[in-house]
């Protein structure tokens, strides 16, 4: 992936692009269709056996869905009907060209993998940042730049997008010892995929760039919208690696500070700021103001959107998240777990000291208790209250030309979600 930051040398004269100067609930939630019957106990990592092979097979295609059957995947997407249905018809197009790519190299074998790698993982989320990339190129974009060619552009963006997303969490997934991901098994859990899922997540952040130089180089904004992919995916890499290497501390050396970079490099750019920023480049937009007030804005929704998920990973719901939380086992510096530290006593500092980060179902209920104990649950209600008006009223201050109504909308979304 790092390859790929061919410009880290100059990244001062890079910034002016990446701020912004141009340089040239439809149905029933579908997860229960994929909802394995195989158990984790006590919610430990587990491997895929035989017998949930078999759970698999039961399910008939565990590596693909069937390629002209996407629309039943809208149920996850949390745009409008339209939104939906309109961005996943896009989907079958980028798969195809993406194989016929692999396989004008005369890899036939590898091009078949990286189809079923692709239809595995890059629809199956809610897509939020792909469509949200559409929605605001529909905001920010003149009514005569609106063109079908161009709006199909876009929705070329939003995948792009969703590719990076998929790229992100197929490794994240490896390197985190999970088990499930959208409501199905992760990828490298399948039989016969394991660590391969790493030169697949190589694959599809790769074919990112193969549809911008078949599908933008011939737009102004072309090195424009490379450089932001490129940065927030720099970015983003050294968040994770903030994360993980933080993994390693004790609970006691977690404070606020720290967690809000984790929180800001390793998933606020990508979640928000690129979808905004990449359709305001298709736009034509060049005012260093609005990406600059974007980004401000963007970045207190995305700590907001990790707070949530941070909550829901300790108390949220599997069946409706889709996964199942191990924050507290994987020692995360976790938004609940600096609030614990900070409001805890000294005994009950000791506990956390002595449970957090210890993979003993005993001891992860010790800490949910003392979660409830400190009642988190309450606190959390509360912040997230004032978090989403605060948000709102910058969002209503902010310059004129930031496409307010969408990100009125997508915060709209964040609130009181569930999964």
């Amino acid at each position: 992936m790092f390859t790929r930051i061919h410009k880290l040398n100059q990244l001062p004269s890079n910034v002016s692009a990446f701020l912004g100067v141009n340089a040239n609930n439809t149905t029933k939630n579908v997860r229960s269709i994929f909802r394995y019957s195989f158990a984790i106990k006590n919610n430990e990592h587990i491997s895929v056996n035989t017998a949930q092979q078999q759970v698999l097979k039961k399910y008939q295609r565990p590596f693909s869905i069937c390629r002209n059957n996407y629309v039943s995947i809208a149920a996850r997407a949390t745009g409008s009907k339209d939104e939906s249905k309109d961005f996943l018809a896009v989907f079958p197009e980028i798969v195809h060209e993406l194989t016929d790519a692999a396989n004008s190299l005369e890899t036939r074998q590898a091009a078949e993998w990286f189809t079923k790698a692709l239809e595995y993982n890059v629809p199956r989320g809610k897509l939020n940042r792909g469509i949200l990339a559409v929605s605001t190129y529909k905001q920010a974009a003149k009514a005569e730049q609106q063109t079908p060619e161009n709006l199909k552009l876009a929705h070329y963006l939003g995948w792009c997008i969703e590719m990076l997303q998929s790229f992100f969490l197929l490794t994240d997934d490896v390197m985190d010892g999970s088990t499930t991901r959208r409501g199905q098994l992760c990828w490298y859990k399948l039989e016969n995929v394991g660590l391969i899922a790493l030169n697949d997540a190589l694959m599809i952040e790769n074919g990112m760039y193969v549809l911008f130089h078949k599908h933008f180089r011939h737009l102004d904004c072309y090195v424009d919208l490379l450089d932001l992919f490129h940065q927030i995916t720099f970015i983003t890499t050294m968040g994770q690696s903030l994360d993980i290497l933080n993994s390693n501390k004790t609970v006691s050396e977690f404070n606020i500070d720290v967690y809000n970079s984790i929180v800001a490099n390793k998933s606020s750019f990508y979640t928000f700021y690129l979808p905004v920023a990449a359709a305001l480049h298709l736009a034509g937009v060049t005012d260093r103001e609005v990406f600059a007030n974007c980004r401000a804005i963007i970045l207190e929704m995305g700590n907001f959107f990790q707070i949530q998920d941070d909550f829901l990973d300790c108390f949220g719901d599997p069946e409706v998240t889709g996964k199942v939380g191990t924050d507290i086992q994987d020692n995360k510096c976790s938004w609940l777990a600096v609030k614990c530290m900070e409001q805890a006593n000294p005994e009950q500092r000791a506990i956390m000291e002595e449970c957090y980060g210890q993979n003993d179902p005993e001891k992860v209920a010790r800490v949910k208790q003392l979660y409830e104990e400190l009642d988190l649950a309450s606190y959390y209600a509360k912040f997230q209250e004032d978090k989403f008006n605060q948000i709102k009223t910058q969002i209503e201050q902010a310059h004129k030309g930031v496409p307010k109504a969408i990100l009125l909308q997508a915060l709209q979304k964040l609130h009181q979600r569930q999964s």
